[in-house]
């Protein structure tokens, strides 16, 4: 008889290779997770009982179950195995420290890897909401995820600073994110140090930008390097810009929208080595009528023809679909006000890691299903998408290794 928290089997074939993961192991098939394992030098011996493989999916699903404990989440990982009785031999619950040598052991690079390997666009050519005109719809946005507060997170990461000039509670480590918006798909991320801009992030995702792609940023993004970076890939880019940004007006349009020069801060008066943008200006509707709302739009693409001004200030709505996206990967993926489980700097980047690759699981199955039935992927939910993954994951049958 197998001592509690074993499951006895009818081969000598390990568990271990069994883990059911439902619709985790269909996006990041194992024979991929062996192959970036491999890649990543951290390849190990396949008679241990938490081979890298395993530690792989033990972090997705950390990330999916992310108010359980280490072995429960062990646990939920194989009770899709009840039904295995032909095979032989005892498989253990690995403990919670012999799961945190594990992870120590595998380190952030696999889960990078496989991010980096696997996501992307998602869309079609007739998703609905993810094109303009020839225009994949793309933005950018930035946030941050509490982490542990131990010596060595707050070394690498740092903390905010609280309105009182007090330091909060956790370091944060930032995420800065480019994500369709159609499908809420995060198709590229780079995280870093809580001192780190978003700015300075955000160049490291420029380069997936291409022809077709029109990128949103809000206006704390805005700036001549920034500009130059985004578009230096043929990428068109419709960014908000501070109203106190100085864009005389250069030849007016007959839409309204007119031509105008962006320049470095410190060239503002000399305005020499301008780029050449479009204006759009547009004041929404405010209860306070005292207060209007002005808005400043600038945009790579100049000709008024090939994308009206109402329209692009229509469009430019679409951005916040990324932080509807953010919402979902901090609040209903984390959970709400939740902090990181990892103690080191290695482990808390393997851990954002990991709840970006269950995200963009989730976001593919949503918008898999959204093409099948014909509809607009905003019309799913997330909550409900994610709650239905994790029940697979206790439900699914085994993969074979």
């Amino acid at each position: 008889m197998p001592r509690p928290g074993q499951v006895k089997p009818a081969t000598d074939e390990r568990l271990s290779d069994r883990i059911a993961i439902g619709l985790l192991t269909r996006t990041f098939p194992p024979e991929l997770v062996d192959r970036i394992v491999e890649e990543s030098g951290k390849a190990g011996q396949r008679q241990r009982l938490l081979p890298p493989r395993v530690v792989v999916y033990f972090v997705l699903a950390m990330c999916l179950f992310s108010g359980h404990g280490y072995e429960e989440v062990a646990r939920l990982l194989t009770e899709g195995l009840a039904w295995a009785r032909r095979w032989s031999g005892s498989w253990q619950v690995p403990t919670t420290a012999a799961i945190s040598r594990a992870r120590v052991k595998l380190g952030p690079e696999p889960l990078k890897a496989l991010f980096e390997q696997v996501a992307g666009p998602v869309a079609t050519d007739s998703t609905p909401g993810a094109w303009y005109g020839r225009w994949r719809l793309l933005a950018v946005d930035g946030t941050t995820f509490d982490v542990p507060d131990s010596e060595e997170n707050d070394a690498r990461f740092g903390r905010p600073k609280t309105h009182r000039r007090e330091r909060s509670a956790f370091p944060q480590v930032r995420v800065v994110a480019l994500a369709e918006c159609g499908t809420h798909a995060i198709t590229h991320a780079a995280l870093g140090p809580f001192t780190t801009a978003e700015t300075v992030l955000a160049r490291e995702l420029f380069e997936a930008l291409g022809p077709g792609d029109l990128l949103m940023a809000d206006r704390g993004f805005a700036g001549l390097e920034q500009w130059r970076a985004a578009s230096a890939g043929g990428a068109d880019l419709l960014w908000r810009i501070r109203s106190s940004a100085v864009l005389p007006v250069r030849r007016e349009l007959p839409d309204g929208s007119y031509l105008s020069d962006i320049v470095a801060a410190r060239d503002h008066r000399k305005r020499t080595d301008p780029t050449v943008v479009r204006v759009i200006e547009y004041t929404l509707d405010d209860p306070r009528p005292q207060h209007p709302a002005p808005y400043r739009l600038i945009t790579s693409i100049l000709d008024h023809r090939a994308a009206p001004a109402t329209e692009l200030a229509a469009l430019y709505n679409e951005r916040w679909e990324l932080e509807t996206t953010l919402n979902e990967l901090k609040t209903h993926q984390r959970g709400p006000a939740r902090v990181l489980r990892s103690r080191s700097p290695e482990g808390v980047e393997q851990e954002v890691w990991g709840h970006l690759l269950v995200h963009h699981a989730i976001r593919t199955l949503m918008h898999d299903s959204a093409d099948q039935a014909g509809i607009d992927p905003d019309r799913l939910s997330f909550t409900r998408s994610l709650r239905l993954l994790r029940r697979q994951v206790t439900a699914q049958a085994a993969f074979s290794p």
